[in-house]
């Protein structure tokens, strides 16, 4: 991609997030017309490891372990280690630029039988950018960038059922304090907790005497402030988000292994409303035609984000993705892995299929992920995803 490409992309992505909340929507169809949900730092949304990337994106109600902290925190109570730290890597969007990078690095340490603490650092890589002026001087140049870093509680209230509690601070620096479209801008900073549950049971006998564990776990996530990258815009939401699943695992034997899961997503970030394209209000602000003001305090926009889409009910389900994964493994040791997402096409249209393997010995572990769009020429072909797991227990053993 070429200097100016990168600009005009940057520009773009700064217009997105610092425009007035009325310009979210262009459509004047209320069915079947595109009208995605927006939300500052989506970063925070991508999968960033390669166990829950190879099953289509899942993982709130897997078995636990080092990632846990983006999928369920409450997971960490029921860990079997004393202690773990996964790496994980993403080249993401190839297709569009080549140097965009999403880096993980997360784990736990157990407290005791029923405490643990969890942390995590997510860091966004944007490439660089190459800054001009109007005549095509170069004025500068700077690599954009997002972290998260999040620290976590988890409790175990019974031998099922666990609970946690975690805090997130995110920086956002997408320009570097350079003027954009006029507009002085500045790094986003926001604060955000996640509230989630997780139960398992491990006492399921199958027909022909097969164990089997049933999991549900479900994650509140980056419930926490607006953030802003310029004095003079709105402030927007960040992807505050509820994901709901489910898990079935059958154990064959004692070596052979087979779970199957599901996930449900909804963002609770208010739905872009259909405007009248003619008509003003007193304030010069376009009059709302179907739908709500998304122009609201994070409470609200929380329970609004519930019913105000303005196609009604239908668009509502439509903004839910879903996600399935399997994952087989043999011995504790070596795992095959596969999944599928979808996402209605009027919000935001990703439908892909995700492979993977995973190789687990004493002390490292080792996960590769692959994805697979429905669609050619999509930017997330070809997205590739790594992870190394470093178990301490093992270290200790040998």
């Amino acid at each position: 991609m070429t200097r100016l490409s990168r600009l005009y992309l940057l520009i773009i992505v700064f217009f997105f997030l610092v425009r007035p909340n009325y310009g979210q929507i262009t459509t004047g169809e209320i069915t079947g017309q595109l009208n995605t949900i927006t939300s500052a730092v989506p970063f925070l949304m991508i999968a960033p490891d390669s166990r829950g990337g190879a099953m289509g994106d899942v993982g709130v109600a897997t078995s636990p372990d080092a990632s846990s902290m983006h999928w369920n925190p409450a997971k960490y109570a029921f860990v079997e280690k004393d202690m773990a730290i996964a790496i994980s890597y993403t080249p993401w969007l190839r297709e569009l630029i080549p140097d965009i990078n999403l880096a993980y690095l997360s784990g736990y340490k157990r407290i005791d039988e029923d405490q643990t603490i969890g942390f995590s650092l997510l860091y966004f890589s944007l490439g660089n950018i190459i800054f001009t002026d109007i005549v095509g001087n170069t004025s500068g140049q700077f690599n954009p960038n997002e972290f998260s870093l999040d620290l976590a509680y988890a409790r175990a209230f019974s031998d099922r059922l666990a609970g946690s509690l975690a805090f997130r601070y995110i920086y956002s620096n997408l320009t570097g304090g350079y003027f954009v479209g006029g507009a002085e801008s500045n790094p986003g900073m926001a604060l955000a907790a996640d509230v989630s549950l997780f139960y398992q049971n491990k006492d399921i006998v199958m027909a022909g005497n097969y164990d089997a564990t049933f999991a549900w776990g479900l994650n509140f996530s980056n419930l926490g402030s607006k953030i802003s990258y310029s004095k003079d815009s709105d402030k927007d939401f960040i992807p505050i988000n509820m994901r709901l699943g489910a898990a079935y695992t059958i154990h064959f034997d004692d070596y052979n292994s087979l779970m199957g899961t599901v996930d449900v997503n909804k963002l609770l970030v208010p739905s872009p409303p259909l405007y009248y394209s003619d008509s003003v209000d007193i304030t010069n602000d376009p009059v709302i035609r179907y739908g709500y003001d998304p122009n609201v305090a994070v409470p609200v926009g929380i329970f609004q984000s519930f019913y105000d889409a303005p196609g009604g009910f239908r668009e509502e389900i439509n903004e839910i993705t879903y996600s399935l994964g399997l994952e087989y493994w043999y011995a504790k040791q070596f795992a095959i892995r596969g999944g599928y997402f979808h996402e209605h096409s009027t919000k935001g249209n990703r439908k892909f299929f995700t492979l993977g393997i995973g190789l687990r010995l004493n002390v490292f572990g080792l996960d590769f992920s692959y994805l697979i769009p429905m669609y050619q020429n999509n930017p997330l072909q070809n997205t590739l995803r790594f992870s190394l797991l470093f178990d301490f227990d093992g270290s200790r053993n040998n």
